[in-house]
């Protein structure tokens, strides 16, 4: 006999866990460890780069419950929350002949600039960002 293997979806919701002692700290991992073993649809990882346990489910009920019974069934107590999330922008569409000007004049020679900017998102598997000094007739 062979059996179709089952495709569980990806989820949908994310908080951020911690024990509420330092001693459940160890007893909190273990339950979490546990109790994904049992939910293929639940998932819990450390954020890199905030240090946090984040819980992840199919919705805040699911979370609830894995909440639930890691107090119930594991003695753990926890506080919840949001994970906190880095802030991160980048450049998703070329853009080109984007334009700024500069002029301000307060006695003597006064100030000027010109600039004109080509933006374009770059390859990920290439070298990074690049520099193009382009000035034209300018110092």
């Amino acid at each position: 006999i062979i059996l179709e293997r089952m495709e569980f979806p990806e989820p949908v919701i994310s908080v951020a866990v911690e024990p509420k002692t330092k001693a459940d700290q160890e007893k909190m991992g273990l339950a979490l460890g546990r109790l994904a073993q049992e939910d293929p649809s639940f998932r819990v990882h450390t954020d890199e780069e905030s240090g946090e346990t984040i819980i992840s489910g199919m919705g805040e009920l699911h979370l609830d419950i894995i909440v639930d019974r890691m107090k119930r069934e594991f003695k753990v107590e926890a506080n919840i929350g949001k994970p906190q999330v880095s802030y991160r922008e980048t450049i998703r569409t070329r853009v080109n002949d984007v334009e700024g000007k500069h002029a301000k004049q307060s006695g003597g020679r006064g100030q000027y600039g010109h600039v004109v900017i080509d933006l374009y998102p770059l390859d990920p598997e290439g070298p990074g960002y690049e520099f193009v000094n382009e000035i034209k007739g300018g110092v």
